[in-house]
Formats: C-alpha cells, structure tokens, sequence
C-alpha cells in the first residue's frame, strides 16, 4: 500500500488534473445537462469503469507499447474521434432527446457505454495513465503492479465522485438556464456542436 504521505500527494495532483477543462469535462457537463443527475451517475460510473481498464492495462505493461508506438496513438485517435462525431449525430436527431431526471433502464446503459467509450478511446487518458501513475510507484514497498492497482483504484473512486457532482451541476444549470425543459432541443443542438468540435479537436492533436 502506498504510503500516507504519497496517497495524500497523488489525491492532491489527481483533483488538480480532474478540474483541469478537457474532453471528459465537457462530455459530463453537457450530457448532465440533457440527461438530468440519474444521468450524470451513469456517466460517472462509466468513465470510473473506463479508468479500472486503464490501470489493468498500465499495471499488465501495456502501457509501455502504448507510449512507443505512434501507430497505436494514431489508431485511438482515429476511432476516438469518429466515436465523437458518431455522439454528435445522435445528439443532433431531435428524436435522441430524453425527458431530465428520467433515464430508462436502455437509456442508462446507452449513456454508461458512451461515457466508457469516450474515455477509452481518448489517447491523452492512456498517456495520463502511462505517465502518471508510475511516478507515485515506491521503490522497496509493494510490487510496481500492485502499488499501481492500488492508485488506479483511488484515482477512479476519486474520478466518479467528482464527475458525478460535475453532472448534477451540469443539471442543476440547465434547469436555470431553461426551466420546464423548453430550452432542451437547443441543449440538444449545442451538444452536438461541442461533440463535433472535440472530434475536430482530436483529429488535429
């Protein structure tokens, strides 16, 4: 187990990471806003999910390759990118809206794989992960995989917490900004252009 002292330090860098704007931040926020706090969990628990791979994936060594081949970064950025442009379709299709605060059992799912996807197939989130975690590794405790789990698991308890109070946040100023859900289609169509901008964004990284 990691030491008081590292585990206090590594809290501190990941909550400064997490408040740090990128793609995740935007994705919660704005489907927080569309899908209402249920929403926002599910969400949350499918980037906690995404982030559990990512730490197996580290701790097996797999990072390593990741980190070392360009092929591979460009292939996730590909398939990250079109998944992107895939969501802002769907976002665009009035028919895609669904009520706030009532997410159906198939809507929920819908929104933890997207949530999973969106984070899985952002390289910078396998770069986080290959350069991050190993520099809280302590020499002479644990073995390295282990110390690594163990990170990987605080650092998404840490991640769903905050994305999830992220999501309700994102819920609570869409019923500001538009009361009664008249301003929902708009949300709608503004999603749809920050889902293609990040596509872009991604393409050009």
């Amino acid at each position: 187990m990691p030491s008081s002292a590292t585990l206090a330090l590594f809290s501190t860098a990941v909550l400064l990471l997490l408040l740090a704007p990128g793609p995740n931040m935007a994705f919660v926020l704005i489907h927080g806003a569309r899908y209402g706090w249920r929403g926002a969990i599910h969400i949350a628990l499918g980037i906690g999910a995404a982030d559990i791979v990512l730490t197996l994936l580290i701790a097996a060594g797999l990072g390593l390759f990741f980190l070392h081949s360009p092929l591979a970064q460009s292939c996730v950025r590909l398939m990250g990118a079109a998944y992107l442009f895939y969501l802002a379709w769907r976002a665009w299709t009035p028919a895609r809206l669904a009520a706030a605060e009532t997410v159906p059992l198939l809507a929920a799912r819908a929104l933890w794989g997207r949530a999973f996807l969106n984070s899985l197939l952002n390289p910078k989130a396998v770069l986080f992960f290959a350069l991050f975690l190993p520099q809280f590794v302590a020499a002479g405790r644990a073995p390295a995989a282990t110390q690594l789990v163990v990170l990987g698991i605080w650092l998404t308890m840490l991640s769903v917490l905050f994305h999830a109070l992220l999501g309700m946040a994102g819920s609570l100023m869409c019923k500001w900004i538009a009361p009664g859900g008249h301003g929902r289609p708009a949300i709608a169509r503004l999603t749809a252009a920050i889902l293609a901008m990040l596509g872009c964004i991604c393409l050009l990284r």
